[in-house]
This record gives C-alpha cells, sequence and structure tokens, in this order.
C-alpha cells in the first residue's frame, strides 16, 4: 500500500495564511447588526407598504386571509389616479427642468461673482427648504391673488401658477448640489480655457457645465421627486377639476380605507426608485449626494 506524500510546505503557508487573516472582533459583529438594524427600521415602512398592497382583504387584519392583485386593477381604473398622475409627471417634469436651468445659473452667480448681498440673495433662495410647504403655499396663493388683480390675468387655478410655484420649490435643491460641486471643481480649467481664446459662452458649454453634469442629473433627479410627491404647496393653487397624484389620494381617503392606497403608494415606490437606480447607472450619485 502506497502511501501519498504529503507537501508539508502547502500545510505551512495555509496555517501562515489562517494567522495572518484578520478576525473579526465581537464589537464589528456588534456594529454591523446594529447597522443591519437601522437600515431595516427605515426600509420598514417601504416594505410595509408594499407588503399591505397585495392583502386580500378589504379592511387591513394581521394576518391576512389571502393575497391578490385587485387593488393594484382598481387603481389603474381609478380616473382620478389615472389624470392625477398624469398631471403630477408633467408638473413634476416641468418644474425640475426649470429649477434646474434657474438654479445652475443662480448657483454660478453666488459662487464666481461677489456683489452687494450675495449672501442675502442666497439665503432667500435656500428658504423653500425651511419655509413649511402649507405655510409657503399660502403665501403664493395671497401673492397670486394680488398679481391677479394688479395684472388683470388669472393665475390661481392655472396650470402655469402652479409650475411656477413648483419651480421656486425645487430651485434651492439645484443651488445646494451646484454650489457643493463648484467649490471642488478647479477655477485654473476655465481660466486656462479662456486663455486659449474660449469665451464665457464657450468656456460654460464646453468645460464648467460638462464638469458639472452629476451635480445637474441629482438636481433633476430630486426637483422631480420634490415636485411629484408635493402636497402642501399645490392644496391652495391648483385649480378646479384638477388634482395631482397625491390629492387624488388624499381624497380617496375621505371616503375609503382599503389597500388601493397601498397599491398606488407601492407603484410609486417603484417608479422613483427605477428613476433614481437608472440615473446612478449613468451617474454616480455619492459622488455629489
Amino acid at each position: 500500500m502506497t502511501q501519498v506524500p504529503i507537501d508539508r510546505s502547502s500545510i505551512v503557508s495555509s496555517r501562515a495564511f489562517s494567522r495572518s487573516r484578520p478576525r473579526l472582533l465581537p464589537a464589528t459583529w456588534f456594529v454591523r447588526a446594529g447597522v443591519a438594524l437601522i437600515y431595516l427600521f427605515m426600509l420598514s415602512p417601504l416594505i410595509f407598504v408594499i407588503w399591505l398592497s397585495f392583502f386580500k382583504d378589504a379592511i387591513i387584519t394581521f394576518p391576512p386571509s389571502g393575497y391578490t392583485l385587485s387593488w393594484y386593477v382598481n387603481a389603474w381604473h381609478n380616473d382620478a389616479f389615472a389624470n392625477g398622475f398624469v398631471l403630477s409627471m408633467k408638473l413634476a417634469a416641468g418644474a425640475a427642468l426649470g429649477g434646474v436651468v434657474l438654479g445652475v445659473a443662480a448657483s454660478l452667480a453666488l459662487a464666481r461673482y461677489r456683489f452687494a448681498g450675495r449672501r442675502l440673495v442666497g439665503n432667500v433662495l435656500l428658504l423653500p427648504l425651511v419655509v413649511p410647504g402649507i405655510v409657503a403655499g399660502i403665501a403664493a396663493y395671497l401673492f397670486y391673488l394680488r398679481a391677479e388683480n394688479a395684472l388683470d390675468i388669472d393665475i390661481v387655478g392655472t396650470f402655469g401658477g402652479l409650475l411656477l410655484a413648483h419651480i421656486c420649490l425645487t430651485i434651492p435643491w439645484t443651488i445646494r448640489l451646484v454650489t457643493a460641486s463648484l467649490g471642488q471643481i478647479d477655477a485654473t480649467v476655465e481660466e486656462a480655457a479662456r486663455n486659449l481664446g474660449a469665451g464665457p459662452w464657450r468656456t460654460l458649454w464646453r468645460v464648467t457645465l460638462p464638469m458639472l453634469r452629476p451635480a445637474i442629473v441629482a438636481s433633476t433627479l430630486f426637483g422631480f421627486i420634490v415636485s411629484f410627491e408635493n402636497l402642501e404647496m399645490t392644496l391652495p393653487l391648483v385649480g378646479p377639476g384638477k388634482t395631482t397624484l397625491p390629492i387624488a389620494i388624499m381624497q380617496y381617503l375621505e371616503f375609503n380605507l382599503d389597500p388601493t392606497i397601498a397599491a398606488v403608494s407601492a407603484a410609486q415606490i417603484v417608479l422613483l426608485g427605477i428613476v433614481m437606480l437608472i440615473t446612478d447607472r449613468f451617474v454616480k450619485l455619492g459622488k455629489v449626494i
């Protein structure tokens, strides 16, 4: 009976590798478990909303008697939800684009130029982040009423007036993200472009804006989400017979309490999640957020 030779060098090397490999301390496992619990706590509302949307019972009970997709069908055939979704999409797209255009221009002015009242202007542009939404909505409503009396035109209840209010709501997000990115850009790159013969506009289009692309894309994404989900500012300004999706959900809850709302909310979560994943695929949001 032959004996297989043992490679002692491999045994020694494996023992040395096992000794050199760092072992996780109990404190490390405790920290990881704590982080996992925090993530679970943060995601639990989304998990429960999606779970509730499949409950078979009209009255929410635990445990459910079964699961069904009928609430998604009910939401799909509800005209208020469909019309509100279309209006919210149009409003959010217009507000995101308008907020990015005006926010980028304001960020460039605040970051690249020095003028009297620059700090005051910056604080005023960031006010929608700290002012409660219902207060901002009522203030916009009162301002529109005075503007209507002075200009003799209809503003309250029109899509243009609502879009203008939502643009003011999305501008601060663009200013925060773009201003932070401008602080990380080397200004000598722009100076080099001008020294090589590029004018201010050519430098802006060919040098500055391409370097700001991640911040601009992230600003557009956040502006779209903020406008799409807004309820407080929209309530005083929306016209008769027109509702956004958040308002349609609120009106439905006045007379109904079934998983249809959970189905609509789950659809919103999936939609916005897909938008963020697609955006992160082309622009790494972690670099600018």
